[in-house]
């Protein structure tokens, strides 16, 4: 499954089979995390067979089964919400080329003493759910082009493509609060530029939801043909 693949795939899933990861997926899986960390300068932790932090009264009705997850922390910063999503979702879609299933979660978990580690500059923006589902999830219903973007006969195929990719980003309550304009050449010789930003939203999260789309439009428009403005 390539990663294109990966993300018309990959849907929500909150209610997980009891079966563990084989360790060969886990090491593959922690290798990512590893690289992550480097790139990112996260301190995001995989936490395995704890079924804690998704059992708790947050998390009532809503998960189950849940037994793997993501701790996604790293250093205070203005960038850090974006840095989450952006690296938080090469996990999601790495586990989905595996064969396993991912949730997002903003604030239905548990805190759980000992599973994770945290330096005094450090904080905890959300987790992630993984595991095998009991189903692949549903897809959810997209905003067409016009609405997140600038994406017309005027900008290349590959921005459309993008824009495609983005629109299945997991965004909060699929808010999809995001905004990408092909902006084009400078006449420098540079590449072309885009640019990203959030909308306003009264749930929040647009920073996590800014990095994942991010992610989302780089898989789909291939790094190669443009700049981030």
């Amino acid at each position: 499954m390539t990663l294109f693949e990966a993300i018309s795939a990959r849907h929500s899933v909150r209610k997980y089979k009891d079966e563990p990861v084989p360790s060969d997926v886990l090491s593959v899986i922690r290798d990512k995390v590893a690289e992550v960390n480097r790139l990112g300068g996260l301190h995001v932790q995989l936490v395995t067979d704890e079924p804690k932090a998704f059992s708790g009264l947050m998390a009532y009705g809503s998960f189950s089964g849940v037994r793997n997850y993501f701790v996604m922390a790293g250093r205070k910063s203005d960038d850090l919400d974006e840095s989450i999503g952006y690296y938080g979702e090469q996990l999601v879609l790495l586990a989905q080329t595996l064969g396993l299933n991912t949730c997002w979660a903003g604030l239905t978990y548990s805190k759980i003493p000992g599973t994770y580690e945290l330096g005094d500059d450090e904080k905890i923006a959300c987790y992630i759910a993984l595991g095998y589902g009991l189903t692949q999830g549903s897809g959810h219903k997209v905003k067409a082009r016009e609405e997140v973007s600038n994406a017309g006969e005027g900008t290349p195929e590959w921005f459309g493509r993008g824009v495609d990719a983005a629109l299945l980003a997991p965004t909060a309550v699929n808010q999809q609060k995001f905004r990408l304009d092909y902006l084009g050449p400078e006449g420098d010789g540079s590449l072309p530029k885009v640019s990203a930003k959030p909308s306003f939203s009264m749930i929040g999260y647009t920073k996590i939801d800014l990095g994942i789309v991010k992610y989302h439009f780089e898989v789909g428009a291939g790094k190669e043909n443009f700049e981030w403005a």
